[in-house]
């Protein structure tokens, strides 16, 4: 087998496989390399193993990073409709979900398939499972010791993604391969998670775990990085230890340790004007009322934490308790203490500094021939497709520039 390779692609997952295929295509001799058995499992269990392969809106508003304005020109060369031509080439169903999201109307599958072809139809050679012990630098180009043998490359591009879900294989391997180049990380940590609160705090909502709601959720600013803060409306589901759902899973990108989140249970109404108001016409009991605009469980869950009668009469309470229970729905402000961690979270956020790499080629400055793709970078998108455009947009990029 041959051991002399113009680019080594670490990790055949979403950013390499586009990656490898965007080279080979090109001309270049290209290997692929990976650990696991099983090829690109993050895609495969994705959006319910249909995969939300990209969303039509993606742009680079939608992307966090420590360098918001770094993942702009891969996005911009690399757009949803590119990859949208791909799929139509590969002739793969596909449907509109919700706000943009793109999905297999059949399976996960097609897009691994595709990706698989295309890579074949530039001559990529695998290697795979191998595992790659050491990245060494080796006069102009790098040597690979893999448990296969050493491999020899003019250009090496990482593309091994986070630490979320760690039982189907994510390990650290990205950044300690930028540890070793000497380049900078910004802290990694779970997102797209769910949240998680003190249990002695959360006992009172534990019953309403399965519960599910159209919310608005918010947080604070992040240390002047989004100066507005951060707000969604999505479905929030309640669970035996927290909160989770799309609406959760979006805000936890944003959320740091120790600061609230603010969710308004009811998003189209200013619950407490109601109820004023409709005290002379609203003629029925308050928990009766409560769950014509929200799920019974939760209508009873809430006037029992806050100690009201769900059978008392709306007009024979105080104006002052109304509004109390108006905050509570519509600013219900809770701090959580936690995540559920990386075993739960859809993408890491954080990794390799972006200040490290050119945003037109994802190449490291300081270390020619030296690419860093994909999860592995400090550019995290939301949720809805984002992660898998920025996957293909910054494979592109790296493959082009080499």
């Amino acid at each position: 087998m041959a051991k002399e390779f113009d680019v080594a692609v670490i990790g055949a997952g979403a950013a390499g496989m586009m990656c490898a295929a965007t080279a080979g295509q090109r001309g270049k001799r290209v290997v692929l390399i990976d650990h696991a058995e099983k090829l690109a499992e993050k895609i495969r269990i994705s959006g319910g193993g249909r995969c939300n392969f990209t969303n039509i809106n993606a742009g680079p508003a939608n992307f966090l990073s420590e360098n918001p304005h770094f993942a702009k020109s891969a996005l911009s060369r690399f757009t949803p409709q590119d990859f949208l031509a791909m799929v139509k080439k590969h002739r793969i169903g596909f449907h509109e979900k919700h706000k943009g999201q793109l999905f297999c109307d059949d399976s996960a599958e097609q897009i691994i398939d595709m990706l698989r072809n295309e890579c074949a139809d530039g001559g990529v050679q695998w290697r795979m499972p191998t595992k790659v012990q050491v990245v060494a630098q080796n006069g102009a180009g790098f040597i690979l010791e893999t448990d296969e043998g050493d491999i020899h490359a003019s250009a090496v591009v990482v593309a091994t993604g986070g630490l979320s879900i760690p039982k189907i294989g994510a390990t650290d391997f990205g950044y300690r391969v930028a540890k070793h180049f000497g380049l900078k990380l910004v802290d990694p940590r779970p997102a797209l998670v769910p949240l998680t609160f003190d249990a002695a705090e959360w006992a009172p909502f534990v019953p309403l775990a399965g519960v599910s709601l159209e919310v608005d959720v918010e947080t604070g600013s992040l240390k002047g990085r989004n100066p507005t803060g951060a707000r969604f409306r999505e479905d929030l589901l309640f669970t035996h230890r927290g909160l989770s759902g799309p609406a959760i899973l979006q805000i936890s990108s944003f959320w740091q340790p120790g600061t609230p989140i603010t969710i308004n249970l009811l998003p189209e109404m200013d619950l407490a004007q109601t109820l004023i108001e409709g005290k002379g016409t609203l003629k029925k009991q308050l928990g009766n009322l409560l769950s014509q605009w929200m799920p019974t469980r939760l209508a009873e869950g809430l006037l029992q934490v806050h100690g009201l009668d769900p059978e008392a009469r709306i007009a024979d309470m105080k104006d002052d308790t109304l509004r109390k229970l108006g905050r509570a729905v519509n600013q219900w402000t809770i701090t959580p203490n936690g995540s559920e961690g990386y075993r739960k979270a859809e993408v890491t956020r954080g990794g390799v500094d972006t200040r490290e790499l050119s945003q037109q080629s994802m190449e490291c400055k300081n270390v020619p021939g030296l690419y860093f793709i994909g999860e592995t970078v400090d550019v995290t998108g939301w949720l809805g497709g984002y992660n898998f455009q920025w996957a293909w947009a910054s494979g592109v990029a790296a493959g082009l520039a080499i």
